[in-house]
């Protein structure tokens, strides 16, 4: 009797187990005709053809060009590539990454019943790699929209796309984790998921399992080209600011208050004496920008904005992105082991941000004082000049607990713990001031750049 019922539970509990898991069949029923193929070419001109010289025909290497080169081919052919996307409105809009469609010169949309279609692009925002698309149809199908922060990091989600051109593939998955920053990815909190993404599903949706878009499929973690098991997607709110922006004024306006930041870590806490890693450490201020004017300073840690908080240095670029540029609004910052409010009017991010690089000049000829680890020397009044700086002086070797720190030859000092230093003596009297053990903060300018090394201070 007792086996008999074991036998049971042993039949019984695998049931149970599967009648647990999610079905998706009605989700793709529903929301699969709304997804779309996305098919571009590009003429492309052929790099490899040879190089004939243009000689005349009585040249005595004419004849020899001409029997052993070999035919030049087309100088330009057709690049094909493949993607995914999906329909917002019945009318023929369409969203998809920005780089399904770059350069491309025509753009065939395929829907599920096998009708083609050309687009054009309404506009496209390469910050946060969204493109809006238009076909000429009516009473298309059209997906819903849901809201990412509504998202639990463990719930199902589902992607449809194309990937290597399978059209309509269904692949699902579980949210790992939300707000993920990724490199140069500054303006998208990423929704990262475990959901199988590949080449083609770019621009394709993810959806939560009510059928609503939650996001756009973006971008893969991969060191073999597939997939392995990370992949990121745009959040649907994201895209859709985006979206509106391209489709009323065919370009994305951003705001901007002019200053760099970097990471606050530990040791860079303690030497502002600040209780936690919170914020953005502000490592350099633009000169004439909105928070020059406001009085922001290098060495500020900005705390919150517009009563937003600041809980990490990737948090401030999308806070600030996401505000009008004109916007007065207040900056909570720490300064001098105090907070402090400052009005600030954001101004408008460029549409194209270049910036010249500039490397420190050769170091100056003469004696260099050597402390803490460091080879110091003096600026000249033409390195200055060149770096456009006022102060500051220049690491000329590194060894010891400063190379631990990250000091690099070539840097330039330019403050301790945001005391402005002009010459090597100047820099040894304040270092002078702190005990054996302190941490204090070097503001270094690295190139065309700016940054704040924590440097715990040793004997000499």
């Amino acid at each position: 009797m007792f086996t008999r019922l074991l036998f049971a539970i042993f039949l019984i509990a695998p049931l149970s187990v599967f009648a647990q898991l999610p079905d998706f069949t009605n989700l793709v029923q529903r929301e699969g005709a709304a997804v779309v193929n996305i098919s571009t070419t590009q003429s492309v001109r052929n790099p490899l053809l040879p190089q004939i010289p243009n000689l005349q025909e009585d040249d005595p290497f004419y004849e020899f060009f001409r029997r052993f080169m070999p035919e030049p081919g087309p100088r330009e052919f057709q690049s094909q590539s493949l993607g995914s996307g999906f329909i917002i409105s019945p009318d023929g809009y369409i969203l998809t990454n920005s780089h399904v469609v770059q350069a491309a010169d025509e753009i065939t949309i395929k829907l599920v019943d096998k009708r083609e279609f050309k687009a054009k692009v309404v506009g496209a925002d390469r910050r946060t790699d969204i493109a809006l698309l238009k076909i000429d149809g009516q009473d298309l199908p059209a997906v819903r929209f849901g809201d990412p922060n509504n998202l639990k990091v463990g719930e199902w989600v589902v992607a449809i796309g194309s990937p290597f051109g399978f059209e309509n593939s269904v692949t699902a998955g579980i949210v790992s984790a939300k707000g993920r920053s990724l490199p140069q990815e500054n303006y998208v909190p990423f929704i990262q998921t475990d959901v199988a993404v590949n080449p083609g599903n770019s621009g394709g949706p993810l959806f939560n399992l009510q059928g609503e878009v939650v996001g756009i499929n973006a971008q893969i973690y991969s060191r073999t080209g597939g997939f392995m098991g990370l992949s990121f997607a745009i959040p649907i709110d994201v895209a859709n600011d985006v979206a509106r922006q391209l489709r009323t004024t065919g370009k994305v306006t951003r705001g901007r208050i002019g200053v760099v930041i970097q990471p606050l870590t530990k040791e860079l806490a303690e030497s502002f004496a600040l209780p936690s890693t919170r914020g953005a450490l502000v490592n350099s201020v633009e000169k004439g920008g909105p928070a020059e004017k406001a009085g922001i300073e290098a060495g500020d840690v900005i705390l919150k904005f517009n009563g937003k908080t600041v809980n990490s240095s990737e948090d401030l670029p999308r806070i600030v992105g996401a505000t009008r540029p004109g916007t007065p609004v207040t900056i909570q910052i720490w300064r001098n082991k105090a907070l402090r409010d400052i009005q600030v009017t954001v101004g408008r991010m460029p549409d194209e941000r270049t910036a010249r690089a500039g490397q420190p000049g050769a170091p100056k000829q003469g004696p260099a004082a050597t402390q803490y680890g460091l080879t110091l020397s003096d600026l000249s009044e033409a390195q200055r000049g060149e770096l456009k700086i006022s102060g500051g002086v220049l690491v000329e070797n590194v060894k010891g607990a400063a190379a631990r720190a990250g000091v690099r030859r070539g840097d330039v000092i330019l403050a301790v713990n945001n005391q402005d230093i002009s010459s090597v003596e100047e820099f040894n009297q304040i270092m002078a001031q702190f005990d054996k053990g302190r941490i204090v903060a070097l503001l270094i300018r690295r190139g065309p750049n700016a940054l704040y090394i924590p440097f715990r201070v040793e004997a000499n």
